[in-house]
């Protein structure tokens, strides 16, 4: 087949060029990368040697080799993997704007450093593309296990690169960089020497399980030596922890997450007995940018006596879990095992159970001896983790006791359901809360302020999983959660016969002027009632105790589920002049056209006080204009 040329799509040529023009600090990274993606061939290749029976591939010696020439300045990166086919090159390699790059050229954009910027290599599929960093022309020829030719893959970065059948290619895929010219005041940076090498694949890749091999240079007139090999090849797990430090931890976890940064917490597991099973655990500084996407990849890798059986194996940990990486090796599970026998094995039940409760664990243990390291995990995770709270879970109580939450009693330090039960005032019965969408938000909400006004402490979610959880759960410790913008509020928990004499009062004196307003806003209002949570706004807008709120409903409906509205009260506070206004003009028998004017402003100024919008915004903004132009005549 002769060679074709083809162009790479607009963010393709974009991040090309990040690469090439890179300003990156640390350009020793993209060896790793392409070290990692050589024994991720070689992990697959295992694999389906394994499962393919009568697979035409040798397995007899896997490894990878790193070849220098000094003289043409180039670096080898070879393996004799699964490789790749002539389509699976064009897909794979040939094109990058993938669903990820767009994500990953405006975190580089918004990066601050070139450090913060360095940290970005890896994610998105984007590691392979990193050789252009250090090499002006980049060449893959690979052939894939089973199949008769290869494929050669060619580009200088400059937005094309070629595809041509070959014939006579070894098994597997080898990554040639053309060197850019030596820099003779950066020796430190000079790949064709072989003590740097050695260095990076010793920092970078100690724990990968195949040998790296360094192949000799060869010499005039001496005796070729034997390759050396670069790595330990010693699975980290199966190490005690006295032999392992913590940069390998740390390296281990950028090989499995593509995070590139170092992880807030690295959590060992040893499970012995009649079913054998290690697992080393780590829990991420930062959120993935795609954590709450559908098509984030999550699950651990999972391994079978040090063979890779599965990448992202899901059934390993549940999905509010999701954000954990490691491995897991296992003893007794079968090596020819599918997704589906996974999620039925009683001994994949058994490790998730384990794993799930070392976790939750482990961030209890950080929750109580580091604060700063437990705020930093629950402003990444306090979302996904609340995720677990919908289903009826093993693991509630466990959640429930290392969850915190904002709330009014500290603007900055956040509270346990625990610490708020102790704190509750005598002959406070519930656990409030508010949610919306910040904590501003929430604090300027008219729901608050008898609450402020009586310093009866608030929790203030802002999740939107915390809409859902709240009625999941239902109480703590026999409280029970109460949102203050649902159904009637007594804080007058010591009122008495006086508080009780003073409302059946103000109820019968605005007991005419409640049911007209009911009869004329209609079908708009389920009710209209007097309120016993306003303290300076003159009206508010609140949902009966079992009824969905309006960002719930927003929720069912983004996911599709069509469910009616529910019709919301109308509270208004009879302390205010503008309510009492109303009710004396109301008895004096006044125009009721111009009263009901005053009602839809009322009732107005009560949904936008909650983030909502009026039923008829032109008309509400109408009936303002005119009340303004009336106080300056």
């Amino acid at each position: 087949m002769a060679t074709e040329t083809f162009e790479f799509q607009v963010e393709a040529r974009q991040l090309l060029q990040l690469m090439i023009h890179s300003v990156y600090s640390n350009k020793d990274v993209f060896l790793r990368e392409l070290v990692s993606n050589a024994s991720d061939a070689l992990d697959k290749l295992r694999l389906a040697a394994l499962r393919e029976d009568g697979l035409d591939a040798d397995t007899s010696d896997p490894h990878i080799e790193i070849e220098l020439d000094q003289k043409a300045r180039t670096l080898t990166v070879r393996d004799n993997g699964i490789g790749m086919s002539y389509d699976e090159v064009g897909k794979l390699i040939g094109t990058i704007a993938n669903s990820g790059t767009a994500a990953f050229l405006q975190e580089l954009k918004e990066a601050q450093d070139a450090a913060g910027a360095e940290g970005l290599i890896g994610q998105f599929g984007v590691g392979f593309y990193s050789g252009f960093m250090v090499a002006d022309e980049m060449t893959l020829v690979t052939r894939r296990a089973g199949e008769r030719s290869g494929t050669r893959w060619s580009s200088r970065g400059e937005g094309t690169y070629t595809l041509e059948t070959v014939d006579d290619v070894p098994q597997g895929s080898a990554v040639t960089l053309h060197l850019k010219p030596a820099d003779t005041d950066d020796q430190l940076h000079d790949y064709t020497s072989a003590w740097k090498i050695k260095e990076i694949v010793k920092r970078y890749s100690d724990f990968i399980t195949w040998p790296v091999r360094l192949l000799p240079q060869a010499t005039d007139g001496e005796e070729t030596p034997e390759p050396e090999t670069l790595n330990s090849m010693k699975a980290l797990w199966a190490r005690s922890r006295d032999e392992v430090s913590d940069d390998e931890y740390h390296e281990l976890y950028k090989h499995v997450s593509h995070d590139w940064r170092d992880p807030l917490e690295t959590i060992r597991l040893q499970a012995e007995g009649t079913f054998e099973y290690q697992a080393l655990l780590f829990l991420p500084a930062h959120a993935p940018h795609d954590l709450f996407t559908r098509d984030f990849r999550r699950g651990l890798q999972l391994y079978v006596k040090r063979v890779l059986i599965m990448d992202d194996c899901e059934a390993l940990l549940p999905p509010h879990l999701r954000f954990v990486k490691g491995v897991v090796d296992a003893q007794d599970l079968s090596l020819n095992v599918s997704r589906e026998i996974l999620q039925q094995d009683r001994h994949i039940r058994m490790i998730q159970r384990r794993l799930t409760k070392k976790v939750l664990s482990s961030v209890k243990e950080m929750k109580a001896n580091d604060a700063d390291k437990y705020a930093a995990f629950w402003r990444e995770f306090g979302a996904v983790l609340k995720e677990g709270l919908l289903g009826d879970t093993d693991d509630r109580d466990a959640l429930l006791a290392v969850a915190s939450f904002a709330s009014t009693h500290d603007e900055e330090a956040p509270t346990t359901l625990q610490q708020y039960v102790e704190r509750m005032k005598d002959g406070q019965d519930d656990i409030y809360y508010m949610t919306g969408t910040s904590r501003q938000t929430i604090e300027n909400s008219p729901h608050m302020e008898a609450f402020r006004d009586r310093g009866v402490e608030v929790l203030l979610l802002t999740d939107p999983v915390d809409e859902v959880w709240v009625d999941v759960v239902g109480e703590f410790e026999g409280k029970r959660l109460r949102s203050v913008a649902k159904g009637e509020i007594d804080l007058d928990v010591q009122g008495g016969e006086q508080a009780d004499g003073g409302r059946e009062k103000q109820a019968e004196t605005y007991a005419a002027l409640l049911g007209w307003m009911k009869e004329h806003l209609g079908e708009e209002m389920k009710d209209v009632r007097l309120s016993t949570r306003l303290t300076v706004s003159p009206a508010c807008v609140v949902s009966d105790a079992h009824d969905l709120t309006p960002a719930l409903e927003s929720m069912y409906r983004a996911m599709g589920q069509e469910i009616p509205s529910a019709r919301r009260i109308l509270e208004l506070n009879p302390a205010h002049p503008l309510v009492q206004g109303l009710n004396q003009a109301y008895q004096e028998g006044e125009d009721r056209s111009g009263l009901s004017e005053t009602a839809d402003l009322l009732y107005g100024l009560a949904v936008l006080a909650e983030g909502g919008r009026p039923t008829d915004p032109g008309r509400f903004v109408k009936l303002v204009a005119e009340r303004l132009e009336r106080t300056l005549r």
